[in-house]
């Protein structure tokens, strides 16, 4: 298959999801036309989408008469999708900054989106989840490179509330080893910094994750 086939089944494949999660979130039927002006294709193109609905054994059927049109059966729903609680986390945390940040114009189908996501987490994880939030503050778009093994040792001591070993090197360039607990995490343009606890010298100091050269997760009874 080319590549302009691929990507045209690509497209394909997401309007299919697409059309049937909109007739699924919908209190009465839709026409064909009404479907084929909402998703920018040819009232042909949407009956070929709806007869490959009907094929894939989807409960679609057509609603006679004022709000009629085609429509889903009440029961079904698309296959759930299971996050992680830090999927789940890191989704609402981009969220929120999309939002703040006005990088989208979608902001209510955003939030309805968001709210589905915290809805599907137990409750316990919810409160926690709160809490590291509000310890998250999204000022802008960190462009410093980090090395991979750092940012991974720092959010695994983020989201699990370890402690991190770092070998870290100063603004005049003194290298030095620390033992910390993350406590928050601010994004400033292109800094990232990590306000830490001190497990040493039992004090809060600020480090910028660029400077980070080793870090890894560690237990401290």
């Amino acid at each position: 298959m080319s590549g302009t086939c691929q990507l045209l089944e690509v497209r394909r494949t997401a309007r299919l999801f697409a059309i049937a999660e909109h007739l699924r979130g919908r209190r009465t039927g839709i026409t064909a036309e009404a479907l084929a002006e909402r998703f920018g294709v040819t009232i042909r193109t949407i009956y070929r989408d709806l007869d490959a609905l009907r094929e894939a054994e989807m409960p679609l059927h057509a609603e006679r008469g004022r709000g009629g049109g085609y429509a889903l059966d009440r029961a079904y729903s698309l296959p759930p999708v299971n996050f992680t609680a830090r999927e789940a986390a890191l989704l609402l945390i981009a969220g929120r900054w999309l939002t703040e940040m006005r990088v989208v114009p979608f902001t209510e189908t955003l939030g309805t989106a968001l709210d589905k996501v915290r809805a599907a987490l137990p409750k316990s994880v919810q409160r926690d989840l709160a809490d590291q939030l509000a310890a998250l503050q999204l000022v802008g778009v960190p462009a410093r490179a980090i090395a991979p093994a750092v940012r991974d040792a720092v959010e695994r001591a983020w989201f699990e509330r370890r402690a991190l070993s770092l070998h870290y090197r100063s603004a005049d360039g003194v290298p030095s080893k620390r033992r910390v607990r993350i406590v928050s995490v601010v994004m400033d343009r292109a800094e990232t910094f990590l306000n830490c606890d001190d497990l040493d010298k039992g004090e809060r100091r600020q480090f910028k994750l660029d400077r980070i050269e080793e870090a890894r997760v560690i237990d401290v009874a």
